[in-house]
């Protein structure tokens, strides 16, 4: 089994954002509700994704203090975003970390 998602493992791919940072970010600014958290860098501005994640890191740090554990690994939690966008639920925004099996190239395409 693969290790579980790391506090330096990017959570918004649209943004580029890191667990580390999100965490931070609430910790420090002692947010007040979860839809603040967009704040940090635009996380879950972009093809909505991570907000369950972020939502979930809201209420581990009202109540514990602790950054969420997750089960799954970086690569899963890559490949789960992906077949969220495959099958329409979200579209990322130009610079986005590119969907595993795509080039960034693919990704910028100009329609």
């Amino acid at each position: 089994m693969s290790p579980a998602l790391e506090l330096d493992d990017t959570i918004c791919y649209c943004f580029h954002v890191s667990k580390r940072k999100i965490v931070n970010y609430i910790r420090i600014h002692k947010l007040k509700r979860p839809s603040q958290v967009s704040q940090c860098g635009g996380a879950g501005t972009g093809c909505g994704w991570c907000v369950s994640y972020l939502k979930r890191y809201f209420e581990a740090a009202a109540t514990t203090n602790e950054p969420g554990n997750e089960s799954q690994s970086a690569e899963e939690y890559a490949q789960q975003r992906a077949a969220y966008i495959a099958a329409g639920n979200g579209t990322p925004p130009a610079g986005a970390i590119p969907l595993p099996g795509t080039s960034s190239h693919d990704s910028d395409s100009i329609a």
